[in-house]
C-alpha cells in the first residue's frame, strides 16, 4: 500500500505553473529524498501533497490507515519551524514530552515507555544534555532539534520533514540519517525528506526523487526523476 500517491498533481500561483503533471508515491518501510535545484518548488510539493495548499489539478491520496490497519499518524516539520522566542516558559523536556499526550491523555501520567520514547528522541537528535534548560534559552539549530525530537517522541507513521538537518554538523547529520533508516526497515515507517546533502545521504536512503525543471517552458514547471 502507498502511504502518500500523488497522481498528475499540477499546481498555479495565481496564472503561472510552479509544478507541471508530478507523479510519485511513497510506501510504508522506505526513506525516500526529495532534491531539487532552489526554486524547485519541493515544499510548495509537499504543502500540496499534505492538503496545505490546493493543486490545481490532479489526485493526492494519503492513506488513511497504516499497515497494521489503524489511523495512520503523520509527523510534519516545516522548514524552520523553531521560532520560540526568549519568553518561552517551558524546558526542552516538558516540550517533548507533550508529543507523548493525545486528545484523551491530557491528564494522565506518562508511562515508562512514554519517557523512554522522549529519552530516546532527544538522544537522537542530541539534546539529552540539555533536556532542563528553557527552550527560549536555546540557539535556532537547537530549537530546531527539539521539535524533531518531539516529532519522533509523537511515534508517526508517516514522517515528512523539509530540511530537518539545517544546522547539523557532519556527524549529526549521519546519526539523524541512520535513526531514520531505522525507522523504515526496522519499524516500518515511511519517511519522506527534503534535502539539500544528497551525497552525505546516499548510502542510507532507499530512493531519490528529484524535481527538475522542463526544457521547453520560460515558467517554473518541473517533472519528477527517479
Amino acid at each position: 500500500m502507498h502511504y502518500i500517491d500523488v497522481k498528475n498533481l499540477t499546481f498555479y500561483y495565481g496564472e503561472e505553473p510552479v509544478l507541471e503533471d508530478i507523479s510519485y508515491y511513497v510506501d510504508p518501510g522506505e526513506f525516500v529524498i526529495l532534491t531539487g535545484e532552489n526554486g524547485a518548488a519541493k515544499s510548495t510539493l509537499i504543502r500540496n501533497t499534505l492538503g496545505l495548499l490546493k493543486p490545481t489539478s490532479g489526485e493526492v491520496t494519503l492513506a488513511k490507515t497504516n499497515a497494521d490497519g489503524n489511523k495512520i499518524s503523520i509527523g510534519y516539520i516545516p522548514q524552520q519551524i523553531a521560532s520560540f522566542n526568549a519568553g518561552f516558559p517551558s524546558t526542552v523536556l516538558e516540550l517533548v514530552q507533550s508529543g507523548r499526550y493525545s486528545r484523551d491523555r491530557w491528564f494522565k501520567r506518562l508511562t515508562k515507555l512514554d519517557h523512554e520514547h522522549v529519552e530516546k528522541a532527544l538522544r537522537s537528535v542530541g539534546m539529552w544534555d540539555m533536556r532542563k534548560k528553557r527552550i527560549g534559552e536555546l540557539s535556532g539549530g537547537q530549537k530546531q532539534r527539539i521539535c524533531l525530537a518531539r516529532v519522533f517522541a509523537t511515534d508517526p507513521d508517516l514522517f515528512i520533514l523539509d530540511e530537518p538537518t539545517t544546522g547539523m554538523d557532519e556527524q549529526s547529520r549521519r546519526d539523524f540519517y541512520e535513526l531514520l533508516r531505522h525507522n523504515a526497515h526496522e519499524h516500518n515507517k515511511a519517511i519522506l525528506m527534503i534535502t539539500h546533502d544528497h551525497e552525505d545521504i546516499k548510502e542510507y536512503m532507499d530512493r531519490h526523487i528529484h524535481l527538475v525543471r522542463k526544457e521547453d517552458s520560460e515558467w517554473r514547471c518541473f517533472h519528477i526523476r527517479s
